[in-house]
């Protein structure tokens, strides 16, 4: 067995291990609470198993979390529904504008990642170039067995299968990563569909937040879609290895993530967080970097009634122990530089 399918296998049992064990605890972790305050949030599904987690360790504020979507959440927290929303796509300038003063803070480390469902394949075989991904989308590669795909699959058995595309038909974070990714690798892709949270898709069907995408992954044979690792887990999902500028095809890990957050420290971190870290260039540096590694994001209005315990929670968020804690969903601790102008931009919060 390849060295990099034995992690990603032992990595994927802890994840299904962690999952179980936050929904199994979820109740109980309340009992452990030192405060009778709540803080309420909602929005990217991807984070969602992180704060899953976070709940049960918090000792404060009791986290009540709603996982709606990236854009759902933008919108909730805009309209001062709950006291944070998360996403994984920063803010555009009409939502910053809408969200009447708000911050957003990158405070999770991760990945979106291709599946798929083709009869015969299994996981961590296929392999996947961002100019094929891109034309999958596009609609101009239609089947398994054509010549581009076979291509860099020698000696894979890859079945005469029509494509079933799936994509996320809710405005999310996962689809801002991954049409960040496909713009930089594809001119087409740049010019015909372009990054946003919602895309006007040139084929396939949607699902409706990661459990929808996975779902419907699942369900079809012959299926790609993209998801982050804690919904591989829970459909028995098959990962694509993906190629990197380095020429390299890597899986989702925490080095390969961890390798792409490099990139933060060769550029200057804007005042509004905005990051981005999808393909990073040909470089030894980046020789196992994942290309479709993400920062994700809190969203916070800058005044608060709750701003005391926002503060609170986002800063023990950001802590060695509540980073450490989420690895086993294939969250990688963020760089200091990041936890830096995260910190920073927490002491613009206030009541």
């Amino acid at each position: 067995m390849p060295r990099n399918g034995k992690i990603v296998r032992i990595t994927l049992a802890l994840v299904a291990a962690a999952l179980l064990g936050a929904l199994a605890v979820t109740s109980a972790g309340a009992a452990g609470k030192h405060s009778t305050d709540t803080l309420s949030g909602s929005g990217s599904s991807l984070i969602a198993p992180a704060v899953a987690v976070w709940e049960t360790e918090y000792t404060g504020a009791t986290i009540q979390y709603s996982s709606v979507g990236s854009g759902q959440g933008i919108k909730n927290i805009s309209n001062r529904i709950g006291d944070f929303g998360a996403s994984d796509a920063p803010l555009n300038k009409p939502q910053a504008a809408g969200c009447h003063g708000c911050v957003q803070i990158p405070w999770a480390l991760t990945a979106t990642s291709p599946v798929v469902n083709i009869p015969g394949v299994g996981p961590n075989k296929l392999k996947l170039t961002g100019s094929v991904l891109a034309n999958i989308y596009l609609g101009n590669i239609k089947n398994w067995d054509d010549p581009a795909i076979k291509k860099i699959n020698k000696g894979l058995n890859l079945p005469n299968l029509p494509i079933v595309v799936v994509h996320r038909s809710d405005g999310s974070g996962d689809t801002y990563v991954f049409t960040n990714y496909l713009s930089k690798v594809n001119h087409q892709w740049k010019h015909q569909v372009g990054c946003n949270t919602t895309v006007q898709w040139p084929t396939g069907i949607g699902g409706n937040k990661n459990p929808g995408v996975a779902a419907d992954v699942a369900q079809n044979p012959g299926a790609i879609g993209y998801v982050s690792i804690a919904y591989v887990i829970s459909n028995h999902l098959h990962l694509a290895k993906l190629k990197n500028a380095s020429n390299n095809y890597v899986l989702p890990t925490i080095k390969s993530i961890e390798s792409s957050a490099q990139l933060v420290k060769a550029q200057k971190i804007p005042a509004n967080n905005k990051i981005s870290i999808t393909n990073p260039p040909k470089s030894a540096k980046f020789h196992n970097a994942y290309p479709l590694a993400t920062f994700t994001y809190v969203i916070v209005p800058t005044t608060s009634p709750k701003a005391t315990e926002l503060k609170s929670f986002i800063t023990w968020a950001l802590g060695s122990k509540a980073q450490s804690s989420i690895k086993k969903l294939v969250f990688a601790p963020m760089p200091n530089v990041i936890v830096k102008a995260a910190k920073k931009t927490l002491t613009e919060i206030h009541s």
